[in-house]
């Protein structure tokens, strides 16, 4: 007898179990997976690298522009991207991808299975939809992680896969900060990557880019507001008529987020790297003053080296 495929095994678990017992059954298989892989750090990367960016908005254009600035020549990267698009949207062809050829009309897209499927990429980063709460419930986030993270590992067993955490809207009911401390556990280990760990068998390491952002918040903070920063809509976009955009980044909530990127896909500290960077258009980003740049990049070294999800060393 030809022995069960993975899928084919879970299909059978999933009839044994019904889908709650079987998300958690993958979740405490994936939490014992997490306890071994997390505990040693992945090796440095010994080069430039070759990434892809599969996301929405909170990827956008300027934030994989800026990482290639401050890793420097030789970084490529490439997207596929959407609006509010879900990990379950962007895989499947009869799911709509809403801004499709607005949000790739640069020349920066692939298309993302076609892409993974080369085997090129050094590292995938995936990107779920907000809120992530939906994103769990609705979208089947821990199935679909697998899947991407399946396609990439099958084609190259060296592609390092991520999970970019993201953040909730700075004007969320249950206060900003609460939602970021507290889903990191809820839904970004045990929710999704942990299943995705048992469901795939590939290794998944995290981009803690909401914990990042938390963190620097309460540095600011802690500072009494260093110039002039006062809580996350600082890092937040203007809409066109002066009010807050509470999800989308301003340049300086990009440069941060792309420092938390450098760190983890680099292994190496943003301290003292560039801060007056351009946008994937050329134009030049509104920079952070020295000091918003110096604590912005020490906090990044600080948590993502904090978080052994990271697959950086402590």
């Amino acid at each position: 007898m030809q022995p069960l495929t993975r899928r084919a095994a879970l299909g059978l678990l999933t009839v044994v179990l019904g889908a709650g017992g079987l998300f958690f059954a993958l979740r405490q298989r994936g939490a014992k997976i997490a306890q071994t892989l997390y505990a040693q750090p992945l090796p440095m990367p010994e080069g430039a690298l070759r990434v892809f960016h599969l996301g929405h908005s909170l990827v956008g254009r300027d934030m994989p522009a800026m990482v290639a600035q401050l890793a420097g020549a030789g970084h490529h990267y490439d997207s596929q991207l959407g609006w509010g698009t879900s990990l379950m949207q962007h895989w499947e062809p009869d799911q709509p991808i809403n801004g499709f050829d607005v949000e790739n009309n640069h020349p920066r897209f692939r298309a993302a299975k076609e892409a993974l499927g080369t085997g090129e990429y050094d590292a995938l980063v995936l990107t779920e939809m907000v809120e992530i709460a939906d994103a769990v419930r609705y979208h089947d986030s821990a199935a679909y992680l697998a899947r991407w993270a399946g396609l990439a590992r099958d084609a190259s067993p060296q592609t390092r896969i991520y999970l970019y955490e993201t953040w909730h809207h700075t004007d969320d009911a249950a206060g900003w900060l609460t939602r970021i401390d507290d889903d990191l556990r809820g839904y970004w280990q045990e929710g999704i990557t942990y299943p995705a760990l048992a469901e795939s068998g590939a290794a998944i390491h995290l981009i803690p880019a909401g914990q990042v952002m938390a963190a620097f918040v309460r540095a600011a903070a802690a500072q009494g507001g260093l110039d002039g920063l006062d809580g996350a809509n600082a890092l937040m976009a203007r809409n066109e008529d002066g009010t807050v955009d509470t999800i989308h980044l301003n340049d300086l909530g990009a440069y941060l987020v792309a420092l938390t990127h450098y760190a983890v896909l680099y292994h190496k500290t943003p301290v003292g790297l560039p801060f007056a960077l351009n946008r994937a258009d050329g134009t030049p980003a509104d920079a952070p003053s020295p000091a918003v740049a110096a604590l912005m990049q020490r906090t990044v070294w600080e948590v993502v080296r904090r978080h052994p999800e990271t697959g950086v060393a402590a």
